[in-house]
């Protein structure tokens, strides 16, 4: 068995950037894109006008770049969770559960007390709530991991499909989250949230729905590349990541290292879906997390471990879906065309990684 040099561990990786590993994400974008282009034509819609209404969604306004940027936070506070599991070798993939549990804890928080909280706590306690019900959710696939050797992939997928439909019984749910049916509305939603436990917007005047939440993301983002790159606990993570068993020689806690790396992991989920509540959405629905989960697991991927790499896959997925929402209202082009972009960026780039590594171990 290997055992670790630990002083080498507490370097941290250092990975050698090679213009290939900077070339190849901007060669994906531009053939995925590419390709989106010749679908759109294929479909006989104008090529010209999609990609005017793509652009309009994504930076032709204000009020479009704060939504991009709000959607943005999102999946970088997933992505951010992802690789603080991935620091000690666990994949976390409840990301789609985790933020449900984050926004419907949030919403039951924002509806049954917490607005009438004083000084700015009115939001600052049902992002705490929803917090701590994805650190609960991803923590419980840690425990567990580490009680009973359960693969952390399948827990924390299954236990999403458990998440997704106490969402849609809260919501459908009269004496749990749902509203009065009325003659305006009759869906399976909840009452909307007050107006003191919405977050604070940062550019009120000019119409921009961006609010605080990309403070919190950065301070996050922040928070997270110095836990895992410069401190003694992202130190204990990788080692547990590298071999448990010499981790454990060494006098380590690696089961309760597992659980902590998950709840942390699960509590950016619950921020990110606490968030979507009190930032954007405003009132619970059953299918509120709209694929963020997913989408936040792929940014994760692709950033390789890294929070700036987080960033930029966040602002890139986040402008995207902003830009293919409003292509398929205003161009009449399917927001799905989109979605084969995303997945094409994806294949390339995990395409080329299998062929580097190959080729390093050569």
């Amino acid at each position: 068995m290997k055992i670790p040099k630990f002083a080498e561990v507490a370097r941290g990786a250092r990975f050698d950037v090679r213009p290939l590993q900077v070339m190849v994400p901007v060669i994906s974008i531009v053939i995925a894109l590419g390709i989106g282009v010749l679908i759109i034509a294929s479909t006989g819609a104008s090529v010209l006008g999609a990609i005017d209404a793509f652009w309009d969604g994504m930076a032709g306004s204000d009020f479009n770049i704060g939504a991009s940027l709000n959607r943005a936070i999102s999946l970088a506070l997933v992505g951010l969770g992802f690789i603080f599991a991935g620091r000690a070798n666990l994949t976390n993939v409840g990301g789609e559960g985790q933020i449900a549990m984050g926004g419907m804890f949030a919403t039951a928080a924002a509806l049954h007390g917490a607005g009438d909280l004083p000084l700015g706590l009115a939001f600052v306690v049902p992002l705490i709530v929803g917090t701590a019900a994805g650190a609960l959710w991803g923590g419980l696939a840690g425990f567990l991991k580490a009680a009973r050797g359960t693969n952390e992939v399948i827990s924390t997928l299954l236990l999403s499909f458990i998440a997704l439909p106490l969402v849609y019984w809260s919501v459908e749910s009269f004496h749990l989250l749902r509203k009065p049916i009325s003659d305006l509305s009759s869906l399976p939603e909840s009452p909307e949230i007050p107006d003191t436990t919405k977050l604070p917007l940062l550019f009120p005047d000019n119409g921009s729905p961006l609010h605080i939440g990309l403070l919190i993301a950065a301070v996050a983002v922040v928070a997270v590349w110095l836990v895992l790159k410069h401190s003694p606990l992202g130190v204990r993570l990788r080692a547990v990541g590298l071999n448990a068993t010499a981790s454990r020689r060494a006098g380590m806690r690696t089961s309760l290292h597992v659980v902590l790396a998950m709840t942390v992991s699960g509590g950016f989920g619950g921020l990110a879906g606490a968030i979507m509540i009190l930032g954007q959405q405003f009132y619970l629905t059953s299918d509120f997390s709209s694929g963020y989960g997913f989408d936040g697991l792929v940014v994760g991927l692709l950033s390789r471990g890294s929070a700036a790499g987080v960033v930029i896959g966040a602002l890139l997925f986040g402008f995207l879906r902003s830009g293919s929402i409003n292509m398929e209202i205003s161009a009449n082009v399917p927001s799905a065309v989109v979605l084969i972009c995303q997945g094409l960026i994806v294949i390339i780039i995990a395409g080329s990684t299998i062929l580097t590594n190959r080729k390093a171990s050569r």
